[in-house]
């Protein structure tokens, strides 16, 4: 058991054992998505030690040291947790762990700090207390999994959704369009006769004349059955981190592009070819 004296000069007491516990699960939460957001291969007895060890961290904030000494031992002992729970295989590696774990670390931090202003409750460190009540046992053990979980998902999505995400440049005799890409896997529409692969542009991005090109039209597959789609020519398009690829068709959508942020929709057979 631990004792303080409040702003108020009340005394309060604090139990030790408890906020060892709080934080060795926060801890462990918090190695935990970062092995799942980065597909670590970690044994539980790995993740138990990381968060044993940022456990520890907690006893400094009873410690008389200054502001600076504790910001120098809290990042010595979260390269540690990293280090035990992950290993050691390169600086880069090691780095991209912590910044994971910093990362997740805000937003369960911030998620408490929203209660402490919110709901008027008392802090020390990250001990909340109201009337002597502390209210982590509710936050970690049962709102927090759930955050991060959460949390989890999105990132996996985001991470799955936006790596088909590309910068591209399309040129069509003096004209160049600037647009970003989404690889549609399902996308492998070609045109009957010479099997180019077809990519499909939003209409909103054509700022001239399409009508100055030859068109082909190009049968395609919709929720209404079969309909033709208006194709056109390109010199190239250039594709970030793909390069410039040549014999396509671009075929013109009338109704905008329902994917966050996408003007045209990529062909797999262009990029394989």
């Amino acid at each position: 058991m631990f004792f303080f004296y409040n702003e108020n000069g009340d005394k309060m007491k604090i139990y030790l054992d408890l906020v060892l516990i709080l934080n060795f699960i926060f801890d462990f939460l918090l190695l935990a998505s970062v092995s799942i957001f980065l597909r670590r291969n970690v044994t539980l007895t790995r993740l138990i030690l990381g968060a044993f060890i940022g456990s520890i961290s907690i006893l400094c904030l009873f410690i008389n040291i200054n502001s600076f000494e504790l910001f120098v031992i809290k990042i010595f002992i979260s390269i540690l947790m990293v280090l035990i729970t992950f290993n050691y295989r390169s600086i880069k590696y090691t780095l991209k762990n912590m910044f994971y774990l910093y990362t997740t670390s805000m937003i369960l931090g911030g998620f408490l700090y929203f209660l402490n202003v919110e709901f008027s409750y008392k802090q020390i460190g990250m001990v909340f207390y109201h009337n002597g009540l502390s209210i982590n046992v509710i936050v970690l053990i049962i709102l927090s999994p759930l955050i991060l979980y959460f949390y989890t998902k999105q990132i996996k999505e985001l991470k799955n959704n936006y790596s088909n995400y590309y910068k591209v440049k399309i040129k069509m005799d003096k004209h160049i369009i600037n647009c970003n890409g989404f690889l549609d896997t399902g996308n492998k529409l070609e045109d009957p006769y010479f099997h180019k692969p077809v990519i499909i542009l939003d209409k909103r991005k054509i700022v001239f004349d399409i009508n100055e090109f030859e068109m082909i039209l190009v049968p395609i597959l919709t929720v209404n059955g079969t309909s033709m789609i208006k194709c056109f020519k390109a010199d190239y398009i250039d594709i970030e981190g793909i390069g410039i690829k040549n014999n396509f068709l671009i075929g013109i959508m009338e109704d905008k592009i329902k994917i966050d942020g996408v003007d045209v929709i990529l062909n797999t057979k262009l990029l394989e070819g």
